[in-house]
């Protein structure tokens, strides 16, 4: 049953990402055509990524902790480079501190309940 909960979540994510990269294109006056195309030519990368990362996590289980911890310490780079600074040059920097503050908690909730 997880494993179709995933499978869901990734492609409702998928379909927000895709809609991110063609609904830009068509305003700037690109075909429906185009930007479907477009669209969907990103979500095709990004199948064939994680079939060689699938290969590569079964392949090489050894380099798996320290690839997570590669990816984490990225994600957080970003977050605390480029989302929380840019967070704070607006009027409302308690909403965007809460807002952060709220998604830890939820993140952590959500941890230690779903194990």
């Amino acid at each position: 049953m997880s494993a179709l909960g995933l499978a869901l979540g990734i492609g409702i994510q998928n379909i927000r990402e895709g809609s991110a990269l063609s609904l830009p294109l068509r305003v700037e006056g690109r075909s429906r055509k185009s930007a479907f195309y477009y669209g969907a030519m990103s979500a095709i990368v990004e199948s064939i990524a994680a079939v060689l990362g699938a290969y590569a996590v079964m392949s090489m289980t050894q380099l798996l902790p320290y690839a997570l911890l590669f990816a984490a310490g990225a994600m957080i780079y970003v977050a605390v480079e480029e989302l929380v600074p840019g967070a704070q040059e607006h009027k409302n920097t308690d909403i965007a501190t809460s807002g952060v503050m709220a998604g830890f908690l939820i993140m952590m909730l959500l941890d230690t309940t779903l194990v």
